[in-house]
Parts: structure tokens; C-alpha cells; sequence
């Protein structure tokens, strides 16, 4: 993840590899004679239409004149942990939404409205790996093998803030670009393949440090963190159940 520099509209040009996991939210969406949205699963704070996926609906509904509908969320993915939980469930409404009634709205069209709900929510409209730059909604595809890894995800019950996680760090262009270090072998990573955020976060969180460090001791080929936090994600070339030493944390592991 690099961040290489700020805009003169607030945010900032980043330049990051966005890779799809099945570890995921729940969604469902039917026909009904008003509008009607429900969540399960982890606690969703905030007002209901401040929720993507509510967003996402009003979106279509005002430009395709769309019927009610009701939408139950159960949320599994935790929320703050730098897995980009929200923004997959605002870009699949509109994906679900595009099926059922039958919009027929190509992919780049979803892209434009899901770049609408969030700087990465467009990169949730495909299933492929994409470099994503500008502000995260310019994406392109790029080959990513990593059929066979062990996927581990830890997230400490901490919450780091996006907005001071960008507040703690310079932006600087980068000695070499992503695509070019992802085609060198995964043992070839954990000393090129940075995250620009992690220095100022791992100051102010410590555990999420230690995270990190436990899972290439345990082997990890390799190791880091998940945008701006708080989840630490690692790929081993062997399955590895490793839940029991990272206690009080959420965890996922899984083949990829």
C-alpha cells in the first residue's frame, strides 16, 4: 500500500493491490411493498441510511426507478480491520440489484456508481485482483497467482482511524511500482512489498506489530498489514491452524 500524494481535494493518490477472499459478509435482497433493511451478526453502529448498502439502493432505485426491496445484512466481517467489509457490501448490492431486476448495467457502469459509495468499493464489482490508484477507483488487472497459499487474517480488538492513519504519514512516490514486485517470487515480498501506513500505525498500536512479527516467526512467507489496519494478513506455502495463539482476536484462515 502506498500512499504517493495528497490531493488538492482532501484525499489522497494511492497506489495498492486489492486481492478478493472468501472470508465474507452475508447479503440478501427480495421483493417487497416497501423498503425494508435488517442486519444480524456483528452490531452495525450508525444510522440506517448511512449504511452502504442502504446508499446503494437509493442510488439505483433513483436512477432506474426501482421498486421496494428488502435488505438483510449479517455481518461477519469485522469492522475497522482494513478489509474493505462495508465497501464489498455496498459494491454487491448493487451487483444483486443489477440481477434481479434485470438491469443489465455492464461492469464498468457498476464501477462508476460503486466509485459513488466509496474510493474502494468499485474494486468489489469484479472477483479479480486489480492495482488500484487515484483514490483507489482506478483499477487495473493484474495477474496474481497465489493458488495453494494458506491465508491467515488476524485483526486485534483495536480500531485504528483511517483519517489518522493518512494524518500520521508523508506521502512519497515509491522506489518501485507494485505490479512490478508482485512478478517476483513471494519469497521475494516481505523485503520489497511495503505499507506505507504501517510505521505510524504500529507506534500507536504495538500489537499490531506483534502480530505481524508472530506470524512470519510461525513462518509466513509473508506478512503484512491490510490497508490502514487493523488486520494483519500472512501467506503461509502450508496450511496453518493457528487460532489458539492469537487469542481474543478475530481470525480466518483458508486456501487460496
Amino acid at each position: 500500500m502506498h500512499v504517493v500524494a495528497k490531493r488538492s481535494d482532501g484525499y489522497h493518490d494511492i497506489e495498492t493491490c486489492f486481492f478478493p477472499v472468501p472470508w465474507t459478509d452475508v447479503l440478501e435482497i427480495i421483493p417487497s411493498k416497501e423498503f425494508q433493511f435488517s442486519s444480524t451478526g456483528i452490531s452495525i453502529p450508525g444510522k440506517e441510511d448511512d449504511n452502504l448498502c442502504v446508499k446503494a439502493f437509493r442510488l439505483l432505485q433513483d436512477a432506474y426507478a426501482l421498486p421496494s426491496v428488502k435488505i438483510h445484512l449479517h455481518k461477519i466481517i469485522p469492522m475497522g480491520a482494513g478489509l474493505g467489509g462495508g465497501s464489498a457490501d455496498g459494491a454487491y448490492t448493487l451487483r444483486l440489484l443489477n440481477s434481479i431486476f434485470d438491469l443489465k448495467l455492464p461492469t464498468e457502469r457498476l464501477r462508476g456508481y460503486a466509485a459513488r459509495l466509496g474510493s474502494d468499493c468499485a474494486f468489489f464489482v469484479g472477483d479479480e485482483p486489480m492495482i488500484g490508484t487515484g483514490r483507489g477507483e482506478i483499477l487495473t488487472p493484474v495477474s496474481v497467482n497465489l493458488s495453494g497459499y494458506s491465508l491467515v487474517l488476524v485483526k486485534p480488538n483495536v480500531h485504528v482511524s483511517t483519517k489518522d492513519a493518512y494524518a500520521g504519514l508523508s506521502p512519497k512516490k515509491p522506489l518501485r511500482a507494485i505490479k512490478e514486485i508482485l512478478a517476483l517470487p513471494v519469497a521475494d515480498w516481505q523485503r520489497m512489498l511495503v505499507n506505507d501506513f504501517e510505521p505510524t500505525v504500529f507506534q500507536e498500536f504495538p500489537e499490531i506489530e506483534q502480530i505481524k512479527k508472530r506470524l512470519l516467526e510461525l513462518g509466513a512467507s509473508y506478512a503484512s498489514m491490510s490497508g490502514s489496519g487493523a488486520t494483519v494478513f500472512a501467506l503461509f506455502e502450508k496450511p496453518a491452524s493457528l487460532r489458539n495463539g492469537f487469542d481474543g482476536c478475530d481470525y480466518w484462515e483458508g486456501v487460496l
